[in-house]
Formats: C-alpha cells, structure tokens, sequence
C-alpha cells in the first residue's frame, strides 16, 4: 500500500498515473493549495520542500516526482513504465526524465511563480524570455517524436510519456500551448486514450483538456 500526498493537476500527476498503470493498492491524502496546507508545520514534516508529491514508500516518505516515477517503476517491472537495466531504451527514459525535471520543470516554475524572481508579475521581457526557453523544449521534442516516436522511446509506450503528457497539458493556458506541436499533440492523444490517464481525471475532479 502506497500513499500519495497530492494537488489535483499539480507535479503529483505523473505518480498518481504510474499508480494506476501498475494497478498496485495506493491511498490519497489531497494536499489543500487552497489553503496552503503544502507549507502546514504537518506536511512540511512530511517534505520539507513543501511541495507535492510525496509518496509513502514502505513506510518512508519519498519525493520529487522523478525519482518517484523511477522508484515505481522499478518496483513494478511487470507494469513496463521503464525499459530493463542495462539496455539502450533504459538510458534512452533515464535521459529524458531528467531533461523533462531539470529543463522543463525549472522554467515552469519560473513561469507559474513570478514572486521567485522577485516579480510581483513578470515584466514583459522576462515573461517572453521564459516562454522562448519552455518553447524552444517544445521544439526539440517535437523534432525527436517526428523522427523517432510516436512515444519518446519510439513504439514502446514508457513512464517518461506520462510526465511528458502531464507537462504538456501544463501549457494549456500559455500563449501557443505545447499541443500547437504536431507530434507533441499526437503523444497527447495518445496518452490521454489511456485507462489510466481517464481514471486521474475521475478521481481528482480535473475536466480541462481532456
């Protein structure tokens, strides 16, 4: 039994999917952003960074959504989120999960929450200077699912698809959302046919883009 501490549609997405692709038992324990309950004395016990996800890992709490799609699908081989050790698909995912959290995720952040830069909204420069550096990984995925997809180890469907479809519906709202891509929208399609990704949908009461 896992439990996961999560928001709806937050960084929590991608384990809450691979929970439900392995199909093991899991709890949720909603985390209130509403009312700021990330940074309550009793989360922060939990993950100090106040932030979501967190897992519940026998007995041990673990966090940062990549390491936390790695550790399930490690433990899970059967669900087949990730290729077999010492093959070139597995360096292929560990690749592009880090890229996805180190790349991607960082200039998210910079995006979604001006005040860390000192803003209390993004003057325009800085505000169309992280918007070319989310759009120029758009650009580099979309070449790479062009030429080897659809999925990004090619034919095989893996966990780093779940964190690249939860990243792309992040950019529903910006000015050319990552589905403007044609090959990022065909992994979107593709991800969002899924059991599980409707499933997520049901139990956090998401609707948009769907």
């Amino acid at each position: 039994m896992y439990t996961l501490y999560y928001s709806p549609g937050t960084a929590s997405m991608v384990v809450h999917l691979a929970l439900l692709e392995i199909g093991a038992p899991y709890h949720l324990e909603l985390v209130d952003f509403e009312r700021d309950a990330q940074h309550s004395p009793e989360y922060l016990k939990l993950n100090p960074g106040g932030t979501v996800p967190a897992l519940t890992i026998d007995g041990t709490v673990r966090f940062e959504s990549g390491a936390l799609l790695l550790m399930l699908a490690e433990r899970h081989p059967e669900a087949n989120l990730i290729p077999p050790a010492g093959t070139p698909e597995r360096e292929a995912w560990q690749q592009w999960v880090v890229y996805l959290s180190n790349t991607l995720m960082s200039a998210y952040r910079l995006w979604f929450y001006p005040h860390e830069l000192g803003y209390g909204e993004h003057p325009a420069a800085i505000r169309a200077a992280i918007q070319r550096r989310i759009e120029s990984v758009w650009d580099r995925l979309d070449a790479q699912l062009a030429a080897h997809g659809p999925y990004l180890l090619g034919e095989q469907f893996s966990g780093a698809d779940l964190m690249l479809t939860m990243l792309l519906r992040w950019s529903r709202n910006m000015p050319r959302p990552a589905t403007g891509w044609p090959a990022l929208k065909r992994l979107a399609d593709l991800v969002r046919a899924r059991p599980s990704w409707k499933k997520l949908y049901e139990l956090e009461g998401l609707t948009e883009w769907q």
